[in-house]
């Protein structure tokens, strides 16, 4: 794509700021195309760190850092208003942040079966895997919707971890926000806002990995399949594309845009079941 593809955009990527996380890596990619990002994260340090790195490769105004909480919802008017007040506006806005029971530190990092989940491990996850996305895209669409252009890109997980055998409450929460995103991609159909996910694809090099002494982690996806997509995704190319989730594994930069989004791309959640609903008389 052009450089500055996303020159005069202004994005908010939640869970912004880990250093080796997916969002400190669509930030990069954001800047690097041209737009200002707001970061928005719960920890300080972080975002110190990142921001810091952000403004070597942008300059000094490419970014501004918002210390929030997305699972509280007056967090989340407050950083799209001091997005929209510092930076001059909001474009696009990336559902990132992301938890499992050990990165809240809420439980051990072995797999356990749902019973033996405590219940403020669920409600944590719950709250910033699936509430999270909801009270930051409710603040946001009403400033998205006035001004005609917008997008919503969530990251939510594959499909197989989504009912993974141990796998709650991660799994399910990314299950609720495949499905929040589907209804949200119909709803604002013909806005001008357009409503999509993005996926590395399967287990990747992140924090909600533990660490193991065993683990390869170069074998893991790396966080910067999601760096070119999230651009195109961003920009003005992809208007015609909504309802859609993409695999930053299989985007492949050297096939023309159709072949790529064929090999990249599947409908949000699984229209593809059919409807399976019994309607009476109908």
């Amino acid at each position: 794509m052009p450089d500055n593809v996303l020159q005069g955009k202004v994005a908010i990527v939640t869970g912004a700021a880990s250093p080796i996380g997916l969002g400190r890596n669509m930030t990069e990619a954001l800047v690097r195309a041209g737009a200002r990002v707001a970061m928005m994260d719960i920890n300080q340090n972080w975002l110190d760190e990142t921001s810091n790195d952000m403004r070597e490769i942008g300059g000094d105004d490419c970014v501004i850092t918002i210390r929030a909480d997305v699972t509280n919802p007056d967090d989340a008017e407050a950083a799209v208003n001091q997005t929209i007040s510092g930076l001059g506006g909001l474009h696009i806005l990336v559902n990132n942040a992301g938890t499992n029971p050990r990165a809240a530190g809420l439980g051990s990092g072995s797999r356990a079966n749902f019973w033996e989940t405590s219940p403020e491990a669920w409600e944590r996850v719950v709250a910033v895997n699936f509430s999270g996305p909801f009270f930051m895209a409710r603040a946001a669409v009403g400033h998205l919707i006035s001004q005609g252009w917008g997008r919503v890109i969530g990251v939510t997980t594959s499909m197989d971890t989504m009912w993974r055998r141990q796998g709650s409450p991660y799994g399910p929460s990314k299950a609720g926000h495949e499905a929040l995103m589907a209804i949200m991609a119909q709803e604002l159909e013909d806005t001008g806002v357009t409503v999509n996910v993005l996926v590395p694809g399967g287990g990747t090099n992140t924090n909600l990995i533990a660490p193991e002494p065993n683990l390869d982690r170069s074998a893991l996806i790396q966080p910067d399949v999601m760096q070119a997509p999230v651009v195109w995704l961003a920009s003005d190319e992809s208007s015609a594309v909504n309802g859609r989730r993409f695999i930053g594994y299989y985007w492949d930069e050297s096939l023309p845009i159709e072949e790529r989004l064929e090999r990249a791309g599947a409908p949000i959640a699984w229209p593809q079941l059919g409807r399976q609903a019994i309607s009476q008389g109908r």
